[in-house]
């Protein structure tokens, strides 16, 4: 089979795997299309996040920009209504990526895998482009966002971002340090195509250390503060130091954490 064949197929299989999950998600993704509907994204985002028009997580100017120059914002809907959405810009010409911003679901909708069907209709929109990677950050110590993005849909970690963001005001990451974990995921990589096509979870590594993380990091930092603050720390200070010196993170359980070669 010819490359470009190959490349065909594994467009339409992205295609056919963000459709059915979708399907099993019970909302409709799709691209956001005008002023009206960025603004409902907008709106959306400053709900999850705890902010308001006054304090936007996206200022509006941005996102009007930001969809007129042909990068990714979508929705997911459920009955007609907004319950989450995702947005992307384009990296690099020559890297061929896509750097996925930030995206969202409204906490009524969490475990219903509109989060995942997102994510699908992002990879297959990417591929149609001719991107090949998509890059995200996300806090190393939440670990339902670490088993989602490792385990599920096989992002390989790539590097830790310390205090990425600066101070950060809205109501879930106020009050803690912005570090961050970069992923990158390889929407052609034959592992993660065929992990995403029978919808399993990848296999535990094997490796020879291990950096764990609290099962509940979203809640400590509400109900104890200071024990937050040194699991931050703590989980900085290994993970960094084990990078540096070569480590690389190929896995990650919830109760073990971390696992690095």
């Amino acid at each position: 089979m010819s490359a470009m064949k190959l490349q065909d197929a594994v467009l339409l299989q992205a295609i056919s795997d963000a459709e059915r999950a979708a399907e099993f998600s019970g909302a409709v993704i799709r691209e956001v299309r005008g002023r009206e509907e960025e603004i409902q994204v907008i709106d959306l985002l400053n709900h999850i996040w705890g902010r308001t028009m006054d304090n936007p997580v996206l200022p509006g100017e941005f996102v009007r920009v930001f969809g007129e120059t042909g990068n990714y914002i979508a929705g997911a809907y459920v009955d007609g209504t907004l319950v989450g959405a995702s947005l992307g810009l384009h990296s690099s010409p020559e890297r061929h990526m896509l750097h996925s911003h930030i995206a969202g679901v409204t906490s009524n909708i969490v475990g219903k895998s509109v989060g995942y069907a997102l994510k699908l209709h992002q990879r297959a929109w990417a591929l149609s482009r001719g991107i090949d990677t998509i890059e995200w950050t996300y806090d190393p110590l939440i670990s339902l966002n670490a088993n989602f993005n490792i385990r599920k849909l096989g992002a390989r970690p790539v590097e830790y971002l310390e205090n990425f963001y600066g101070p950060m005001v809205d109501s879930i990451n106020a009050g803690d340090s912005s570090d961050r974990l970069l992923v990158r995921w390889h929407l052609r990589d034959p592992t993660v195509a065929a992990l995403l096509t029978d919808g399993s979870r990848l296999p535990l590594p094997v490796g020879n250390a291990t950096v764990a993380i609290p099962d509940d990091f979203g809640a400590m930092r509400v109900t104890d503060p200071a024990q937050a603050r040194e699991w931050r720390q703590r989980v900085r200070e290994q993970l960094t130091g084990l990078l540096d010196r070569g480590a690389r993170i190929v896995g990650f359980e919830r109760g073990t954490g971390y696992i690095l070669h």
